[in-house]
This record gives structure tokens, C-alpha cells and sequence, in this order.
């Protein structure tokens, strides 16, 4: 059983369902159920065409659901309308490809963040409700009740009406965040969703946040330690990056860019094409990536562009400079703290940056970035201790 098969032809599938008159929700149960029937039978019997066969029996499997449900009496006028109409007759299905209304359909703004990744993830990346609850490290159950209100919501919306491209971005761009967990990569998950998409529209923001993804990705080899613990930027053994996914995001980068309609993730993947071009830490070119943060927070006035602005503006033309582009900032930002603590170490004022680091830790939201500010905080506190010993 070819798995990347099927969950290639599961969007489609789901998509000319819904076109024959299959709202979402009990196409993509019907379709769920037909991928059994596939399990059961295609060892023994593979199909000639198997979209069309999943298409056939996901229709099959909609109609006695139908059927069957004799409490809805509006379901059956739409039965007897099939009838007359007569069942689609089964052959190759239509060329029409639905995929990229299935991502409209699943960023549909009346889903919350959250849900949209699961409804993304199940419906166009065709992951088990297990998969992406072990991914999301929730119950099965949780992330099944979640999925089913997702898809309750999204029920009634027509497959024709327009989507909104960034809004599938930022849904992408999140679950690209979420990392990965379990036996489901979901970076390597949004990689590959987010190729689909490019292969779809010919969008500058969509090329942009997959060269991004390409160019985070590379460096994953190196970010963090045997045990676990991150490893700063500066730090990582970069002969562990991938040179080919740096190569790959940069030639994807570098065709959006021509294009001249410069957008926020083409932004962020010129400054991550900055970092990866860098042989070492010291040759960065941190007065370019300056000037991309500056083209960055024009483009979105983002608080946390601003933040990585000043770390970009300390390393640049100094600590100091980084602090006074800091303190115009709101001092409740994530990673503000830590930011600061980073720059004071850097001008020298080792004991402020060592409170500032523990703060940092103390309102971290995950465990390996806690642990490596509690590392940070320690190694100066000793460093603290040493001089005061030496003094004596």
C-alpha cells in the first residue's frame, strides 16, 4: 500500500465529493471509510485508476450514509434528486484538481488557528486524527472532538467561494512552527503541503514561505544537542547544515524576488539566506539583514520583527545600539527578557545579564529554551563568583 500515494489522492477525492453534493464533513468521512476498504482490498486487487476507485467508493459509502439516515428528510429529497439525475458512472475521475480549494476550505477564517492546522493536516495532508494528536502531544479524543467541530463549521460554506491565499500561509507558517513529535514530522509535514500549494498558484508569499521553511529546516541537524538542549545560532557545527535544502530555498527565494512583489515571508527567507550563507558566525552580514528587518517591519509593523530587529542592529553597530532599539519596545514581548540578557552579556554588564537570563527562564513557554536560559544564567553566575574569588 503506497501511504504517500494515498494521502496525495485523498484532497482530490474529498474535493469531487464535495462537487457532486457532499457537504465536507461527510465527504471526508466517506472518503476515511473508503481508505479502509482500500487497506482491505487493494493488496490482493489493486485498482488500474486508484483515485477513481476511491472515488467510487467514497461516493458509494456518502449515499448509504444518506440513505441510512432516515431523520433527515431533506437528505433523501437529495437522494431521489441523485436518482433521477443518475450516480455518476464509474471511470477515470475528472482532471479538475479540488486541492487547493480543500486549503481555502480548512483556513476558513471562522476556525480558530488551532483548529485549521488539524482540519489542514487530516483533510489536504490526509493524517490520522492518532498521527496528529501524537503530534500535538493531546489524547486522540481531544484532537477528534476538535476535528469534528472544524469540520461542523466549515460544513455549510460553499466549495466555490474565493479563498484567501495568506490566510492558507499562515495556517502553513503554524503548522511549520508546531516542529514535530511523535511519528509525524510536522516541519517536514508543512514542507511538503506547502510544495503542493506552490505547485498550484503562482504566488510570490506562497515561494517565499517555502524557501523559509527550506532554509530553517537545513540547519535542523545542528540546532540542538545530543540531550536535547538548543544550540544558540552562533554556536551550531555548520557543516551539519543541509546545503541542499539551502541551495533549493535560495534558488526558490531568489525567483520570487524577481518577481518585485516583495512580501513578509520573502523577507524572512532573505534573512535566513543571509544566516545560511555565512560560513561562520563572524562572517554574517548583519548590516544586510538590518536592512531586511527594516524592509520586515515596514511590510508588517510586527512587535517580534522589531525584537529580532534589535538583535540584528546590537550585532551590527554594537550592544548599546541594540538596547536603545530595544527600549521602544514592550518589555511583555516573548523572548524580550532574553534578548536583553543577550545584549547587556554582550556590553559587558555580565551581573545585569545574568538576572535578566533567569527572569528569561522563568517565563519560558517550553523546557529545552528554559533549560538552555537556566544554562546561560548559571555559566554567568559563575563567571560572577570566579571574579569575586579572585578579588579575595
Amino acid at each position: 500500500m503506497d501511504q504517500a500515494l494515498l494521502r496525495t489522492l485523498i484532497p482530490a477525492v474529498i474535493g469531487i465529493l464535495v462537487r457532486r453534493g457532499a457537504d465536507f464533513a461527510a465527504a471526508e468521512d466517506a472518503v476515511q471509510e473508503a481508505l479502509v476498504d482500500a487497506v482491505r482490498v487493494w493488496p490482493q486487487d489493486p485498482p488500474r485508476d486508484p483515485k477513481a476507485w476511491l472515488v467510487a467508493v467514497g461516493w458509494r459509502r456518502f449515499l448509504d450514509s444518506v440513505r441510512a439516515d432516515a431523520s433527515r428528510r431533506h437528505r433523501e429529497v437529495c437522494v431521489d434528486r441523485l436518482r433521477v439525475d443518475g450516480e455518476p458512472e464509474p471511470g477515470p475521475a475528472a482532471p479538475a484538481d479540488d486541492t487547493l480549494q480543500l486549503y481555502f476550505l480548512c483556513a476558513h477564517p471562522s476556525l480558530t488557528p488551532t483548529s485549521a492546522v488539524a482540519l489542514t493536516l487530516r483533510a489536504v495532508g490526509g493524517l490520522t486524527t492518532r498521527q496528529i494528536a501524537q503530534a500535538y502531544l493531546v489524547p486522540e479524543r481531544t484532537m477528534a472532538q476538535r476535528i469534528s467541530r472544524a469540520k461542523r463549521t466549515v460544513s455549510g460554506v460553499r466549495f466555490d467561494q474565493p479563498g484567501d491565499a495568506a490566510t492558507v500561509l499562515r495556517v502553513l507558517y503554524l503548522v511549520f512552527n508546531e516542529g514535530y513529535s511523535g511519528d509525524v514530522d510536522l516541519a517536514s509535514e508543512a514542507i511538503r503541503l506547502t510544495r503542493q500549494l506552490c505547485n498550484r498558484i503562482a504566488d510570490e508569499e506562497a515561494a517565499g514561505l517555502l524557501a523559509l521553511m527550506l532554509l530553517h529546516h537545513a540547519r535542523r541537524p545542528a540546532r540542538t544537542r545530543p540531550d536535547g538542549g538548543l544550540v544558540p545560532l552562533a554556536e551550531q557545527d555548520r557543516s551539519r547544515w543541509d546545503t541542499q535544502l539551502i541551495a533549493e530555498g535560495v534558488e526558490v527565494l531568489q525567483a520570487a524576488l524577481r518577481r518585485d512583489r516583495l512580501g513578509e515571508f520573502q523577507a524572512q527567507a532573505a534573512i535566513a539566506a543571509l544566516h545560511a550563507d555565512a560560513r561562520t558566525a563572524e562572517e554574517t552580514d548583519w548590516v544586510q539583514i538590518v536592512e531586511w528587518y527594516d524592509e520586515l517591519v515596514r511590510l508588517t509593523d510586527s512587535p517580534v520583527a522589531r525584537l529580532n530587529r534589535a538583535v540584528a542592529v546590537g550585532e551590527a553597530d554594537g550592544p548599546r545600539s541594540g538596547l536603545a532599539a530595544l527600549a521602544d519596545l514592550d518589555p511583555t514581548l516573548p523572548r524580550y527578557t532574553a534578548v536583553a540578557a543577550y545584549l547587556h552579556e554582550r556590553d559587558g554588564d555580565v551581573r545585569t545579564a545574568a538576572g535578566l537570563y533567569a527572569g528569561a527562564a522563568r517565563i519560558a513557554s517550553n523546557l529545552p529554551e528554559r533549560d538552555h536560559l537556566m544554562r546561560q544564567a548559571a555559566r554567568l553566575n559563575a563567571e560572577l563568583s570566579s571574579r569575586a574569588g579572585r578579588a579575595d
